[in-house]
């Protein structure tokens, strides 16, 4: 059945036409209504005219769902502990139920009142706010006072503009309305609380927190909440130590708006009126404290590389992004190295005489900030910078950055001046920043920055992963890192390199070699190029073995002639070292390269010649912790395997290996165990009384410019060098033995202090063979005394088929047992040889000539 449509009543027609006549009449006979009407209309597309033309470009509502504060991206070592933050501004984003009820009372009571309650404008504020305006760009007056809501603060925030107009506060109005109509008031409440500047540098209460009282927001007392809601306005009218009485004004009466408010009674606000500011010192917060300045500015590069810097880059930026950073990075490892490399500089630097740090400020301005601001590093934990603020004959008043002052008498500051006359202290100046050490309360003594650099890694053997690195005294003002950026010439570091190549090209570490003059003709132009020892002598044929750990130079290049440059230069470029051209010096150490490639390199030849990556970041975390980086990804490769959230029935999945090989795993082997020889009884014996198997090469470059040490255990290999930033002599007596070994020495008393020993694995098929060490032919019938580095008879490292053979002649046997015996007790004078015998090569039966003995009768 069709529906019927019901007529309208008649009646209500007529009144509908006779109230549009009565309208009609009275539009026409009154002229005063028609301009109210045509005003009306005008006053309603103006409106919305302004309001189309200032919301042009503001967030819209699905923006303002997702809007996230900036957050720092925080950096955690190998533990999972935090070692530094990357901000511009710290924040730590809290949810509305993470704040204490208390806080949020306080900044209402401070800020707005009335919050909960208004539709995003406060209509009273805001006419006054107008007025105010009003009145004082008509005199010229100072800035109008403010008027805005928390909403509308949340809305300045989020247009991050700060221009002094109207036309600002109108766009702010608009944003104002459009956050109350997409999020609730916990959400508003919530972004302001995370986003509020707060001073020294914290952007939210959290920071804040931390940064005034070194708390959460959970643990602050009723004063605490009631100073930190000041300071939104201006956090530098409230500074605690320049303002103390303002702040202590301003938050009482935050105290006493919370009275009004009945958030708290008469009797807490008294209490809490009544209690200091009790802040913590200026830049004494040590959760904000960075650790490893050279590997975490590292980590950022590659940060920037990957992520970009800012919000503009991409939701995942350094500085915006609120990244997760978990780095290979062992703070126990790191902070050796940091230690052990700035000690050693010092040490050597420290008879050169005092250096001026080349920095001044002006003392009758802020001296204070001035000198916080400095871009010097103090390096060790005691020293402090200062700046002389007043001098007289006997002493210097010094100031500190936190406003306390010291004294520095003449007598702590006698050091002759670097590369000019008189003392430190008859250089001082008022104005000049210098660095001092505590010697007795507030009594200092000069101390100098070194001028010498240096660079320190340490790696994981089977990974690649950088476990510690310094690159200078101190990364403040220094960002250079001679640990990867400084190219060096190696010395006989790069030795090692050579060696392997004639191990894998038939070479065994019993093989002899010449050590005797070795010239190589270079062309009509440039004659004869003559090689020559450290020490300028010659020992005539010895073990490789031998030529290693006394870094013989002739032995090395003569080693390299034999088995091709070719062959080294391939492999220095296969293990990441350099790409050299087939130049005999280049055997010597004469290409440059870095610390962590040349480091990289002995974690190879210590990895069975597995193909190991230096990297320094295991993996990153967005803001919401979801992985969106990991170094190591086998598990992207085996189809889902890796995570299966239930048994299959199968075999255990194992991920595939992380490296390659890249080298001959018994030659790498063999060169590492000849290596430990070098410890044992070489260029290295300082190491020796760590009492833990090691292997490594010192090395010593021409001048010498560079001193050099590279080396470890099983799982772990370490690298370091001095020298200066622009190459020049360190001294006649410098070598890698004296300088840099020591380095690694101290580094690793405390790297390995609780690590237990590790023996080196040899890989499948090595062959060790009982071998006597000056000869390097075959012993039977006796094994080598384990705890005597000197032995006459040592295990040493074979391919198959390529150890001494057992020999038939009873001459030769008896000559091998008579060298494996024992030696006398009682010392021989060596007879006195002839020139001419003297450089023939040295016949095994007759080890002890003149050149051992003066080697101290090690051979």
């Amino acid at each position: 059945m069709d529906a019927v449509a019901t007529p309208m009543p008649s009646g209500w027609l007529d009144r509908h036409y006779r109230a549009a006549d009565r309208l009609r009449a009275a539009w026409s006979r009154s002229r005063l209504l028609r301009l109210a009407g045509w005003t009306a209309l005008g006053g309603y597309f103006l409106f919305v005219l302004v309001w189309l033309f200032f919301a042009a470009g503001l967030p819209s509502s699905e923006k303002l769902l997702a809007y996230q504060p900036p957050l720092p991206s925080n950096i955690r070592g190998v533990d999972g502990q935090p070692v530094g933050t990357f901000a511009r501004e710290r924040r730590v984003e809290l949810s509305y139920d993470e704040y204490p009820p208390m806080v949020i009372q306080a900044f209402l009571s401070a800020e707005d009142k009335t919050f909960f309650s208004h539709g995003g404008i406060d209509y009273p504020g805001l006419v006054g706010a107008v007025g105010d305006f009003a009145v004082k760009s008509a005199t010229g007056g100072a800035r109008a006072r403010g008027g805005s809501t928390i909403t509308q603060q949340v809305a300045k925030a989020l247009l991050q503009d700060d221009e002094y107009a109207v036309s600002r506060k109108i766009r702010e109005a608009i944003l104002a309305f459009r956050l109350e109509n997409t999020l609730t008031k916990e959400q508003i409440l919530e972004l302001y609380l995370n986003q509020i500047f707060l001073g020294r540098n914290a952007y939210g209460v959290q920071a804040a927190a931390r940064a005034y009282y070194d708390k959460d927001v959970a643990d602050l007392t009723l004063p605490e909440a009631a100073y930190l809601a000041i300071l939104p306005k201006a956090p530098s009218n409230y500074d605690p130590v320049r303002q103390t009485q303002r702040a202590l004004d301003r938050r009482n009466y935050v105290l006493r708006e919370m009275v009004n408010n009945g958030y708290v009674t008469q009797a807490q606000a008294a209490t809490a009126g009544a209690a200091p500011l009790g802040t913590i010192r200026l830049g004494s917060n040590a959760k904000f404290r960075e650790v490893g300045g050279y590997f975490t500015e590292e980590v950022r590069r590659e940060l920037l590389k990957r992520y970009g810097e800012d919000a503009g880059d991409g939701t995942n930026s350094v500085y915006a992004g609120g990244l997760w950073v978990r780095t290979s990075m062992n703070p126990v490892m790191q902070d050796a190295a940091a230690e052990a490399l700035r000690e050693g500089l010092a040490k050597f630097d420290g008879g050169r005489g005092w250096r001026d740090t080349g920095l001044n400020i002006d003392v009758g301005g802020d001296w204070r900030g001035q000198l916080d601001r400095a871009a010097v590093g103090t390096g060790f934990p005691d020293w402090r910078k200062a700046v002389v603020l007043d001098k007289s004959p006997a002493s210097a008043r010094l100031g500190f950055s936190d406003g306390s002052t010291g004294t520095l008498p003449a007598g702590n500051a006698q050091m002759p001046r670097r590369g000019g006359g008189g003392t430190a202290f008859s250089n001082l100046k008022v104005g000049m920043i210098v660095i001092v050490k505590a010697v007795a309360g507030d009594t200092y003594a000069i101390r100098s920055i070194p001028e010498i650099g240096g660079g320190f890694v340490a790696q994981e053997v089977r990974t690649g992963r950088v476990l510690a690195m310094q690159g200078g005294f101190d990364s403040i003002g220094a960002s250079y890192n001679r640990a990867t950026q400084a190219q060096r010439q190696p010395g006989s570091t790069f030795k090692p390199i050579v060696y392997y190549a004639a191990l894998a090209n038939g070479m065994t570490p019993a093989t002899l070699i010449d050590d005797a003059p070795f010239c190589v003709w270079q062309g009509a132009g440039l004659g004869n190029k003559c090689f020559r020892n450290f020490d300028g002598d010659y020992a005539g044929a010895k073990t490789m073995r031998w030529g290693v750990e006394q870094s013989r130079n002739l032995m090395t290049v003569r080693a390299a002639s034999q088995t091709g440059m070719a062959r080294i230069t391939d492999t220095a470029k296969r293990l990441g070292v350099g790409d050299y051209p087939n130049y005999l010096s280049i055997a010597l150490g004469a290409g440059d390269t870095t610390v962590l490639k040349l480091t990289t390199a002995y974690a190879i030849l210590a990895n069975h010649g597995r193909a190991v990556s230096p990297t320094l970041i295991d993996f990153v975390q967005d803001r919401d912790g979801k992985v969106i980086y990991r170094t190591d990804n086998r598990c992207a490769v085996m189809d889902g395997r890796c995570n299966a959230p239930d048994w299959d029935g199968g075999a255990m999945p194992r991920p595939p290996s992380r490296s390659r090989q890249l080298l001959d795993a018994q030659a790498a082997f063999q060169m590492v165990h000849i290596l430990t020889g070098v410890v044992e009884r070489g260029t290295a014996t300082v190491l020796r009384d760590l009492g833990r198997p090691l292997f490594g090469k010192t090395g010593t470059t021409s001048g010498p410019t560079n001193v050099w040490f590279v080396g470890g255990s099983q799982d772990v290999v370490a690298g370091t060098y001095l020298g200066y930033d622009q190459p020049r002599s360190l001294g006649g007596a410098a070598q890698g033995g004296r300088i840099a070994a020591p380095i690694f020495k101290q580094w690793a008393q405390a790297a390995f202090k609780d690590v237990p020993p590790s023996p080196f694995v040899a890989p499948k098929d090595i062959r060790m063979v009982r071998i006597d060490r000056v000869s390097g032919r075959r012993v039977f019938g006796t094994f080598p005394v384990r705890e005597d580095p000197k032995s006459a008879v040592i295990w040493e490292a074979f391919k198959p088929e390529t150890e001494p053979r057992r020999t038939y002649r009873r001459g030769d046997e008896e000559a091998s047992l008579a060298a494996a015996a024992p030696r006398p007790s009682a010392p021989r004078r060596p007879a006195r040889k002839a020139p001419a015998e003297a450089a023939r090569p040295a016949q095994p039966s007759q080890p002890a000539d003149d050149f051992l003995a003066r080697q101290g009768g090690i051979y």
